[in-house]
This record gives structure tokens, sequence and C-alpha cells, in this order.
């Protein structure tokens, strides 16, 4: 463990978020800081700590934060835990600025934005409404959530699997149990909310070397929920905040083709860089130092010379 790292906990409206805040090198000042979370049903464990250290190093801060119901933030009353509702997640990010710039070690007029995945959706959401981020990355970014929806269940089985969740959402008013789907399995036949190969594996490593405490599962709802996502029309709405999208052309979970093509939909100042691999491999290796490297001296370029 980083031993600069604190420890941190934050109200979002009755909710107890908890992460890290990493300090800016050289400290004595208020530092400008970068606020990020994970993609979906992972926890801050599965190598963010690994980004806010790049950005740590070149002076900036960073928020780490798990999302309410997983890792070590509380679920909201009422509510199971790995739970996904992208609303919350994102107004979770928006208390995440918050606390950032409350902090007397932060320079509250610049904060930037990191998300990833599922996450870099609600990125492009808070910067195209939250004029307190002054700079946003979004890698590998979810642009349809119902287009992903419809990629992973075959057309032959999506009114079936519409009606599952129908059956869940009746069951739950009734007060019962709700429904839970695997995040991965090893068969990509097997019902789970990510079914690819790819995903099993990169969550049985992250599992194994960064959470063992990691549980494999969300909650039905959270299908229904991404079927309702449309991040991808607040991406003309960012600007002028600028906006670094990194993106994986070879990705099939969030296809890079989709990406790219919502890339041209926003407006100056932004930039593009792709990343080789697929959809994960952006967490390890050459692929992390590329997609570090382009973050950092994004911030950098946006948050250090203001």
């Amino acid at each position: 463990m980083d031993r600069d790292r604190e420890d941190i906990e934050f109200d979002a409206e009755g909710v107890t978020l908890r992460g890290w805040f990493y300090p800016a090198a050289g400290g004595g000042r208020r530092a400008p800081c970068v606020v990020l979370a994970h993609g979906w049903a992972s926890t801050k464990e599965m190598y963010l700590d690994d980004y806010a250290a790049v950005f740590a190093a070149a002076g900036l801060a960073s928020v780490v934060f798990d999302f309410r119901g997983f890792g070590a933030s509380d679920a909201a009353a009422g509510k199971p835990r790995h739970e996904i509702d992208p609303w919350e997640q994102i107004r979770d990010y928006q208390h995440a600025i918050t606390y950032a710039g409350n902090r007397p070690d932060v320079d509250a007029d610049r904060i930037g934005l990191w998300g990833t995945s599922y996450s870099a959706g609600h990125a492009f959401a808070v910067a195209a409404m939250d004029r307190r981020v002054k700079a946003v990355v979004g890698q590998t970014p979810l642009i349809s959530g119902r287009r992903t929806f419809e990629a992973f269940v075959r057309a032959d089985i999506i009114n079936p699997a519409l009606e599952l969740l129908a059956t869940d959402r009746a069951a739950r008013a009734r007060g019962e149990t709700p429904g839970m789907i695997p995040v991965v399995t090893k068969d990509p036949a097997s019902m789970a909310a990510l079914p690819t190969a790819e995903s099993y594996a990169y969550f049985t490593i992250a599992r194994r070397d960064r959470n063992p405490a990691w549980l494999n599962e969300v909650t039905l709802r959270s299908m229904e929920h991404m079927y309702g996502y449309e991040p991808g029309p607040y991406l003309p709405k960012i600007s002028p905040t600028p906006l670094l999208m990194l993106v994986a052309p070879y990705d099939r979970l969030t296809p890079g083709e989709w990406a790219l093509a919502a890339y041209e939909t926003a407006a100056q100042p932004k930039k593009l860089v792709m990343l080789p691999g697929g959809h994960f491999s952006a967490y390890t290796g050459e692929s992390f130092k590329l997609a570090s490297t382009a973050a950092r001296d994004w911030f950098a370029e946006h948050l250090l010379t203001r």
C-alpha cells in the first residue's frame, strides 16, 4: 500500500462512500485533483491505485472511491448491495467532486474526472452537466447501454430476458429478495452480465491478485438499468471542457467502432488516443503505460497550467 495514501469517507446524501486520497507529490500547496471510479461491478482495488499513483507523481492529487453498494462503500438504506444504477453512480461522482473541492489541500477550481468502461459513460454525463469538471478522460467507454445489452443477449432470447427483468421487478415490489446474476462465467454461453471470455479472465485475475473479497454478482435490475442508459448523447455537450477519449479498436465489450463514431460527435477541445489490445488491456502492461501516461498528460495540460 502507498504510505502516503489516506483512507477517506464522505457523505452522498445519507450514503457513506469510501475510498482513498492520494496527495500530489511535493505537497505544501492546493493541488489540482482527479476523481476516479471503476466500471461495471469493479472496485477501486482493481488497478485504480496504479492510475492514482501515476497522477500523484505528476503533481495531481487523486480521489479514488467505490460506488455505493460496492467495495468499501455502503449501500443506501433499503437497497441491495451490488446494484448498478447509472444515475446513482453519476450522483456519487458529483459527491466525490464536492468532497475533493472541500479539502484544504485541493484546488476546487482544478478538478478533473476519469472514468473507465461503464464509468467512462458516467464521466461524459457529469462533464456535460457539471462545470466544476475542468478536464475529463473516458477510457474504453460505454456509449449505448441498449446496444450493449442487445449485443450480450442472443436475439432469440431478448424478449424472455426482458420478461425476466419484469418478473424480478414485480417480485421486489412484493418484498421478495432481489434476483442476482453472475458478473462473469467461465462458459460464455451461460447467463452472466458480461458473458465474454475476456471478461471472465479479467475478473478472475483481478480478484486473485487485487481483491479476493470481490463477489461475482450484480442484481438483475442492474441489467434493466443498463438497457435504458445512453451516455453517448452527452458527448456533444461536454465542450468547452477538454475531453480525452482512450479507445481500443479491438474492444468487443464496449465496441471500439461505437466509441470512434461517438468521438466524432464531440466538439473541441478533444483528443483521441488508440490503445492496443481489448477492453481490459489498459489496466496492465504496455497498454496501462500508454493509457495512464496519456491521461496524466491530459490532466497536466489542462489542470496544472490553469
